[in-house]
């Protein structure tokens, strides 16, 4: 069980994970060794799932977001497996989603203009096997982005179910 304390600690982390534990400690009123014992516990835990690097793609010259939606023609387990395999090896993608509905899959991808999203769909997206399906729509411009809940004090954390990643 989570007490108030940790979720200080998670708040801290979510805006600054490089926070270093000096500061970390000072910001949620603990001493350095607890809050380490502290952030190692919600690691071992499963609660900090990882700690990532934020890359913005417009400076690396991907500065379109676009959110395909596939369908394939086939639902059998090899056929789910070979598609997802083989969009997690495509760099443009973000973020890519198994749903349930109209479409089978939700995938965000980092594209350069039209062109680059012409380029995307025909050199990678379009030569994976069993696309029956897609349609698309360019993001004008991002409201929100953020990697995780807001955490709250007193909130009940759910036992934890692992999922495949």
């Amino acid at each position: 069980m989570l007490d108030e304390t940790d979720f200080k600690i998670l708040r801290a982390l979510q805006f600054n994970a490089r926070i270093a534990n000096v500061d970390l400690a000072a910001q949620v009123g603990l001493s350095p060794t607890p809050c380490w014992n502290r952030v190692k516990a919600l690691e071992e835990n499963g609660v900090i799932e990882k700690y990532v690097t934020i890359l913005d793609h417009a400076a690396l010259g991907y500065p379109d977001t676009v959110i395909v939606e596939v369908t394939l023609d086939r639902h059998d387990d090899n056929a789910l497996e070979k598609f997802e395999a083989t969009l997690a090896g495509l760099p443009e993608v973000i973020e890519a989603y198994l749903a349930s509905g109209e479409y089978d899959y939700y995938i965000k991808a980092a594209v350069a203009g039209a062109e680059g999203y012409e380029r995307f769909l025909r050199q990678r997206l379009y030569k994976i096997p069993g696309i029956r399906h897609s349609r698309s729509s360019f993001m004008l411009r991002c409201l929100k982005q953020t990697y995780s809940i807001k955490v709250e004090a007193g909130q009940s954390v759910p036992k934890r179910q692992k999922t495949k990643r």
